[in-house]
């Protein structure tokens, strides 16, 4: 029997799109789905901000339904609690001998901003807060409120608290101007030659001079 006209035209085993089989491995992978899911919140976060940000956008760019983004996150103030990554990673940073913390703080933080310029959460909470959303701004105080903590547990010497809200104030201003603004000399500096300025402002604030010496 000759193949039907439809028959020729259709391969037994047709090529599923390399788009709808990632979309397939997802809906049978949870975890795929998550994390799917939770880098999108990142970018959407980034292009759009929080108040633009929507459920259907996030699970657009995602490739999985609407309603599996609610399942796994309830709600859109649960995919931003659930992107804010915690403290872990500045743990292990912050670990490790005394007189090299400037320099692994610098370090670090230029490489996690560089590596995730579109999709890191302090920018986009950055730029949602400045945009006077109060959401955001809570949330970006949350991940401040995360990082004073661990560097509090690893600094010594006298005004602890000041000296962590300096820390904080300055990786916030490098955020804004190269990340947020990405304008002037900060924006085009090699990501290298950044972190060793970097480094140089934070030592005082890390390592601060003995008051008690003339």
């Amino acid at each position: 029997m000759n193949p039907s006209k439809e028959d020729r035209c259709t391969p037994s085993h047709a090529v599923e799109p390399s788009g709808e089989r990632s979309a397939a491995r997802r809906r049978r992978d949870p975890e795929a789905s998550r994390r799917a899911i939770l880098d999108a919140v990142r970018r959407e976060l980034y292009e759009r901000g929080y108040s633009r940000m929507t459920i259907r956008g996030v699970a657009a760019r995602a490739g999985v339904t609407h309603g599996l983004v609610m399942r796994h996150f309830g709600s859109k103030e649960g995919l931003l609690r659930a992107s804010i990554q915690g403290p872990d990673k500045l743990d292990s940073v912050l670990a490790g001998d005394a007189e090299g913390l400037p320099e692994r703080i610098a370090t670090a933080f230029v490489e996690r901003m560089e590596a995730a310029r579109s999709s890191d959460q302090m920018v986009a909470l950055i730029r949602s807060a400045a945009a006077d959303d109060p959401l955001a701004t809570d949330f970006y105080l949350t991940m401040q409120a995360q990082s004073a903590r661990a560097y509090r547990a690893v600094l010594t010497g006298p005004d602890i608290d000041k000296r962590v809200d300096l820390l904080g104030a300055v990786l916030l201003g490098v955020t804004f101007s190269r990340y947020v603004v990405g304008a002037g000399t900060l924006a085009t500096m090699e990501p290298a030659e950044l972190a060793r300025h970097l480094a140089e402002l934070l030592r005082p604030v890390v390592h601060p001079a003995d008051r008690g010496a003339d």
